[in-house]
């Protein structure tokens, strides 16, 4: 019982409109609901057919009830305008058939079945301009999916009879742009490729009709196997032998419209461009967003020769950073594929990005494409919507190219798109235009760096083969420093030209010493870098170019939303609306994991930029994101090894607010994250001379870098450490410094350096009576010793430690301590000692510290190994690894692997052996450990004879 002006819609979203107002149903569930009730309208749906339509196989808790109140929401929503019975077990919506799209659109094609041509027309017409998209957008059942593709099948059909009928009425040049479409969507489809070819030779294209006829036999050839059908032989034939009888019919029934004038084919691509090299990749990837149907993967696996040809014309818009080679890329592409635009190419430079002009007004690019397009000036409507109207009815039908150069915004481009699907369009920015991907199907691409060896072909092709091929060594430093920009890139080329006899060696030490100053152009600003890139500064708001220049001072080569709050002092919705406006004007990459790049040479030009912020600004932003990295890496490192002396840096600038960290594996992936950046860090602290900041970093920074193995960063770190120490006033710095740079020393071998810092360190804690520090140098000093080969002296310090430790009541202490004692004296083959100071080691730390824990269960390995048994040494050592790997300690975990392989060898277990010992090569070979990856390769050398021997008797200890 359907109400005048109730519609129900199926046909695209599903909708209930009253009065042509949208009335809200509910969410998708609630929609999957109405469109099973609207699919069966006026026939019953049991419980549960509505369940396994609505839910398949993920019913929900009491799914019964579930539905129930679903379908009483629906009547609430329907109240008075459409009724939902109860009947038969299930449920009814009754409704008047002409308010429901699917029903209504099946009633007109069965009428237009009966009728007229005229009639026919009208009524298929009628029928498939109900569709308004996909059947139930956006929502996702089994059951919906395949009653979605059998209403495809309908809707096909239904365009299929209309054609007929139209071109029956002579309005072949009207279905032409569909059947464009068709046939690329339908390429077997021999009824659709009979309209196509038919269409096209009514409307004079009769070499384009019988190339598709080719086209099509030898696809049927190569997918089926088969010759066309008899009816497309004929028709082919008849074309072939002119037959007067396929000339439209002389009753056409047609729309009015003038004689038209014979139209001339405008050229207007500019030159190509000289010496474009590489972008493979990208010039395929062109090819398949420009004849792609888009549901297609954008990444093609090859390129396609094809006519382009979609149900919507084809759009692909190429982002990026000024200067990165957008136009050249869409020049270089629509040169290569002009034979596929032979009714004619237009282009026009929209200057959206300018030093002297404002974008250019769409209308004045409708103006210029009319006059292109040879219209008579008189006949040229005044309005500007009657303008761009016009030129959309010119190039309807027509294979054109329209290339729209360097767009500011989406509504610059709008009117200058064509209406028909023959066209193809493309569009360069150096912004998204977000609103032209989401409202017209834009397949957008942002076009990066070139490659090395795209960029060495562009040098080539600039400087000539035998020139780069002379200096090859130039050549790499010259694309290293201009890191693929292709813009930066020939404007060192140019400059090498230029000066033939210059070496590109001195070029390139020129390029290194002067930087973007050696890419500016004083006289030409396109041919000047920093002049291309300053002109993406003039559509950004004030505060938006202050973050781009802050960001080029801030440390590390990536940020995160929550470090550019600290740096900007701005709110956190501020400062994701300019990264946001810095990623849409392409000087800023967003990439995975919330991280923000910028190319070096867009960064070193905001550096330049940085001269126009007054001092303090600049100063207070990097207080601030130092003060964020450096609080953020205290907590992390408090929560990797909490036992560890509590070093309170002093608290941060007002505003600050360090990232959380919930626990130690969060500590662990941020650092992971952050590590390069904390490294920056420091150096842009020491540059500041932020003393504070640089020794406060290496004490945070140097469990995570001993875990991780980051032996010579290490040793960077606590170098600028100890140099800081040297301004501050706390001799306990100072001590703490030289014991860190002591440890790295000894990690790396440096043993002179590592025995004078460590000494200078317990002198230091000695003169200002500190015995925590003395212990712990004390302990730093069994270490460095035992590295050195000197277990003696090494057990010697090990018992100082400890007899400090207990002194202090420092149980984690004394347990490292204890496990120190235990070790050296292993080495020294006292293994009763070893043993039993390992044991105390172990039950401290397995009230207090996993990470010690793990390292007495190693000590206790080593100690079964030597003692020969090697099934508890392996039973050992599989726990210390556990350990070792929970707290991300790889540093460890190699060392700890290498052991393993020992007993596995002295029990036979050679393939175990290699295993661990291949997987210990691996990690000393990432930590940069090449005196024990050289000791692991021999061992593996060793166990060569023994592999072999067990080999061809299909032994495998690892099954």
């Amino acid at each position: 019982m359907g109400i005048v002006g109730t519609e129900l819609r199926v046909l695209g979203q599903v909708e209930l409109r009253v009065d042509g107002r949208v009335v809200e149903v509910g969410h998708a569930r609630q929609r999957c609901v109405l469109a099973v009730l609207l699919v069966e309208a006026n026939r019953v749906v049991t419980m549960e057919q509505l369940l396994d339509r609505v839910w398949a196989d993920r019913l929900p808790y009491k799914a019964r009830a579930v539905a129930s109140n679903y379908v009483s929401r629906l009547r609430r929503v329907l109240a008075g305008e459409v009724a939902v019975v109860r009947r038969g077990g299930g449920y009814v919506l009754e409704v008047d058939p002409e308010a429901v799209d699917l029903l209504r659109f099946r009633h007109l094609v069965q009428q237009a079945r009966g009728a007229d041509d005229a009639r026919a027309l009208a009524l298929l017409e009628e029928a498939t301009g109900l569709w308004r998209g996909e059947p139930f957008a956006g929502l996702d059942t089994p059951w919906l999916a395949a009653v979605r593709a059998g209403l495809e099948r309908e809707r096909v059909a239904a365009r299929l009879d209309r054609v007929d009928v139209a071109l029956r009425c002579g309005r072949h040049t009207e279905v032409l742009p569909e059947l464009f479409a068709l046939a690329e969507q339908e390429d077997t489809d021999e009824r659709v490729a009979a309209q196509f070819i038919l269409a096209l030779h009514r409307a004079g294209r009769t070499t384009d009709a019988l190339a598709h006829y080719r086209q099509l036999r030898a696809r049927l050839i190569e997918q089926l196997g088969t010759e066309p059908g008899t009816a497309l032989q004929v028709l082919h034939q008849r074309i072939l032998d002119t037959d007067p009888a396929l000339a439209p019919p002389s009753t056409a029934i047609t729309r009015a419209t003038a004689p038209k004038a014979e139209q001339p084919t405008p050229r207007q691509l500019p030159v190509p461009p000289r010496g474009f090299t590489g972008r493979g990749t990208e010039l395929a990837r062109l090819d398949h967003a420009l004849t792609a149907e888009p549901e297609e993967d954008p990444i093609p696996s090859g390129t396609n020769s094809g006519t382009p040809a979609a149900a919507t014309v084809m759009i692909s818009a190429i982002g990026g950073a000024g200067g990165i080679g957008k136009t050249w890329l869409a020049l270089a592409w629509a040169h290569e594929r002009i034979e596929r635009f032979p009714d004619g190419q237009l282009f026009v430079d929209l200057h959206g990005f300018s030093p002297s002009e404002e974008p250019m007004a769409s209308a004045v690019a409708v103006r210029g494409f009319l006059d292109a397009l040879g219209v008579d000036p008189g006949r040229i409507p005044t309005n500007t919507d009657a303008q761009a109207a016009l030129y959309r009815s010119l190039v309807a039908g027509r294979r054109m190219l329209i290339v729209l150069d360097n767009a500011a915004t989406a509504n610059q481009v709008v009117p200058l798109l064509p209406g028909s699907p023959s066209c193809t369009v493309l569009v360069t920015s150096r912004t998204r235009l977000a609103s032209l991907i989401d409202r017209h199907g834009t397949r957008h691409f942002t076009l990066g760096v070139l490659t090395h060896d795209e960029a060495r072909a562009l040098l080539a092709a600039r400087l000539g083969a035998n020139r780069v091929a002379a200096e090859p060594g130039a050549i790499d430093d010259l694309i290293d420093l201009c890191e693929g920009y292709p813009l930066a890139l020939s404007i060192t080329a140019r400059d090498a030209a230029t000066r033939p006899a210059i070496p590109l060696a001195e070029v390139a030490a020129e390029l290194r010493e002067l930087g973007l100053e050696m890419l500016d152009h004083e006289t030409d600003p396109a041919a000047s870098l920093p002049a291309v890139l300053s002109w993406s500064l003039h559509r950004l708001t004030d505060e938006h170019r202050t973050v781009f220049t802050l960001l080029g001072v801030s440390p590390g080569p990536d940020i995160t939303l929550p470090a550019v709050v600290a740096l900007t002092g701005l709110p956190s919705v501020r400062a994701r609306k300019a990264l946001s406006a810095l990623e849409e004007a392409s000087l800023l990459e967003r990439q995975p994991r919330g991280r923000y790049a910028m190319h070096d040479l867009v960064r070193a030009y905001a550096t330049t930029t940085a001269h126009d912020l007054p001092d303090n600004m600049r100063e207070m932003a990097l207080v601030r994101v130092l003060d964020f990295y450096l609080h953020t890496a205290s907590a992390a490192g408090r929560l990797l090894e909490p036992f560890r002396a509590l070093v309170q840096p002093d608290p941060p600038a007002p505003g600050v607010h360090p990232h959380p960290l919930s626990d130690a594996a969060a500590a662990l992936a941020w650092l992971e994250a952050e590590y390069a950046t904390q490294l920056a860090t420091q150096r842009t602290a020491a540059a500041l001379d932020r003393h504070h900041v640089v020794w406060h970093l290496a004490w945070a920074l140097d469990t995570f870098l001993y875990r991780r193995g980051h032996r010579r960063d290490a040793l960077t770190v606590w170098r600028a450490a100890v140099d800081a120490a040297a301004h501050l006033p706390d001799p306990a710095i100072r001590s703490r410094a030289h014991r860190g740079l002591g440890s790295a020393c000894a990690l790396l071998g440096l043993h002179e350096e590592a025995t004078g810092h460590l000494d200078r360190a317990l002198e230091l804690a000695m003169r200002h009576h500190d015995p925590t520090e003395q212990a712990h140098t004390h302990r730093a000093l069994a270490i460095s010793w035992e590295l050195r080969g000197d277990d003696r002296r090494a057990l010697d310090h090990a018992r100082h430690a400890l007899d400090l430790y207990r002194a202090l009541g420092q149980p984690v202490q004394e347990a490292d301590a204890l496990n120190g004692v235990g070790w050296c004296a292993a080495r020294l083959g006292d293994f009763d000692t070893a043993r039993d100071h390992c044991h105390a080691a172990l039950t401290l730390n397995r009230h207090h510290d996993l990470e010690g824990e793990a390292a007495a269960l190693d000590s206790l390995g080593f100690i079964a190994h030597r003692t020969g048994d090697h099934q508890q040494a392996l039973d050992h050592y599989h726990q210390v690894l556990i350990l070792f790997r929970t707290l991300g300690h790889t540093y460890e975990v190699a060392s700890t692997l290498d052991r393993v392989g020992h007993p596995h060898t002295a029990l036979g277990q050679h393939e175990r052996a290699s295993q661990v010992w291949l997987e210990a090569l691996e990690l000393y070979q990432e930590q940069g450990r090449d005196d024990d990856a050289a000791r692991v390769k021999r061992q593996l050398d060793d166990l060569g004879p023994a592999l072999e021997s067990i080999r061809p008797s299909g032994l495998d200890e690892t099954t």
